[in-house]
């Protein structure tokens, strides 16, 4: 599953960058999130209960980054167990873009899901990962925007 999309953030970029590696920033911005820890200078483990269909799980799992070329770009890799629900792998490559005051941010993401969420369908997964993803996006926009101001 490949998932993609732009967004213009009301801050600088470095602002931006710094956030986007807040775990208390994070945590409140990733739908689901319980837990979110940092484990060591670019790993975090996080569990998280989504809803997908009809099937809902927490995951347990382990998010790496890798900071080179940051803060213009960077990129994260991670993978999640859900139990009986399944599990799901992936990464993503982010960029962000000055603008001055703002920042777009761009990202390309790639996951691969495996058990009971595998055979709930690939457009099930894929439109409920795009309404995830924009929950993000939007919260994360907002809480950049209430801090910028």
């Amino acid at each position: 599953m490949d998932l993609s999309d732009e967004i213009l953030i009301p801050a600088p970029r470095d602002r931006v960058y710094a956030a986007l590696n807040d775990t208390d920033v994070l945590k409140d911005c990733i739908p689901g999130c319980e837990e979110l820890e940092r484990t060591g200078e670019n790993e975090l483990t996080a569990k998280v209960v989504l809803k997908v269909g009809p099937v809902k799980a927490k995951f347990s799992g382990d998010v790496t980054l890798d900071p080179a070329g940051a803060p213009e770009r960077f990129s994260l890799s991670g993978k999640g167990n859900g139990g009986a629900g399944g599990f799901a792998k992936g990464g993503a490559d982010v960029v962000l873009e000055d603008r001055g005051d703002e920042t777009l941010l761009r990202y390309d993401a790639k996951a691969d899901i495996g058990g009971k969420l595998a055979q709930l369908g690939n457009r099930l997964v894929q439109s409920t990962s795009k309404k995830l993803a924009a929950q993000f996006f939007e919260k994360f926009r907002d809480r950049m925007a209430d801090y910028s101001a």
